[in-house]
């Protein structure tokens, strides 16, 4: 697809006076799963003189997505609606939601700098201990700017009734998993069962919640937070359930929250306590239901790889962590019954199809 021949025109259309429109350094982000994000710069001339601006894309996935339904405009609404606070959040410009000009619905925000650490802790980090604990004060510090916003100030508590925000997660996510099963599921259907019957009283704070507070979803320059991205599963909700899926990810490997020199999970949660004055309860569940969540994301995306949706082989890879999440989240619920997974990876010959059709 030309993309800079169709973007350019719809350009000039968004920006008022805007000639000679061009487009420039086009690249495309390789990390993420779900959305597609490219980056480019658009130059321009008007009345004013000549303008350049570092952009990024987000596009939507091809349908049948990762994290369906996808909703753009509502990713929209949160970044507008969050221009006014600390958090840093890229601005977003403009939307288009026919999917007219590049095929996909896509909208465009600024390119706020920084590094993503997604995939490992490099060593000139790895070596940094004083970086690496502000780092980690510095992603809870955003994380807590998020739980303090003002939802009644941005407009933002009419995007959905947080007070059944843990019902309707667990809802949604069952009803995932049932739509792409190949066959009984005993872990994750007990895990399911498990976390309705054990379901913690609600809890009385309701918030802006991210939905997806992974350290990989925060760009750093330096030691301080620069940018929070991937937006997809914002709405209002629960505190804790975002505590809670921060926590499970914390320790993981290949994090740089999991190095020696990085707060304890423990120490995490203290000081998002006292920034936020919010005091968290029930936290093995809490991590259960992120660990649920998880689960069965990655079973879908093992479904859109194995029915030829996807030839992303990462998909089919991501899988070999499904039955370890459910374990370790039946565990956090006092169950350590040996269950078995049932089909949750790739058939074999699928991989191998795309293994070879890479090697080609």
């Amino acid at each position: 697809m030309d993309i800079e021949r169709r973007l350019a025109p719809w350009v000039s259309k968004m920006v008022p006076g805007a000639r000679n429109v061009r487009i420039d350094g086009l690249d495309r982000v390789e990390m993420g799963h779900s959305a597609e994000t490219l980056l480019l710069t658009l130059s321009w001339e008007d009345g004013a003189g000549d303008h350049r601006e570092e952009v990024a894309l987000r596009i939507r996935p091809p349908a049948p997505g990762l994290l369906e339904p996808y909703d753009l405009q509502h990713q929209v609404d949160i970044l507008r609606a969050l221009e006014s606070t600390p958090v840093r959040a890229p601005r977003a410009y403009w939307i288009e939601p026919s999917g007219h000009v590049l095929g996909r619905e896509f909208y465009v925000m600024e390119r706020l700098p920084g590094t993503v650490y997604e995939r490992g802790v490099p060593e000139e980090l790895a070596t940094d201990p004083v970086r690496i604990r502000r780092m980690c004060e510095s992603m809870i510090e955003q994380l807590a700017a998020i739980h303090s916003v003002d939802t009644g100030a941005t407009q933002l508590e009419g995007i959905s009734d947080g007070r059944r925000y843990v019902h309707g997660e667990i809802d949604h996510w069952t009803s995932e998993i049932q739509r792409v099963q190949r066959g009984p599921l005993p872990a994750l259907e007990r895990l399911a069962a498990a976390l309705r019957e054990q379901q913690p009283q609600k809890s009385p704070w309701v918030t802006l919640v991210h939905g997806d507070a992974k350290p990989g979803n925060f760009a750093f320059e330096g030691s301080e937070v620069s940018a929070v991205f991937d937006w997809e599963m914002a709405t209002i909700g629960d505190p804790l359930a975002d505590v809670g899926y921060a926590e499970m990810l914390w320790v993981m490997p290949g994090y740089f929250t999991s190095r020696p020199a990085a707060l304890t999970v423990d120490e995490f949660v203290i000081h998002w306590e006292k920034l936020t004055g919010i005091q968290t309860s029930s936290r093995p569940w809490y991590r259960a239901l992120a660990g649920f969540k998880t689960a069965a994301i990655l079973l879908v995306g093992g479904f859109l790889f194995d029915n030829r949706h996807s030839d992303d082989l990462r998909f089919g890879q991501m899988t070999n962590a499904i039955h370890p999440l459910t374990r370790q989240a039946l565990h956090e619920l006092g169950i350590d019954e040996e269950l078995e997974p049932g089909p949750v990876l790739p058939r074999p010959e699928r991989v191998r199809e795309v293994e070879m059709a890479q090697n080609r």
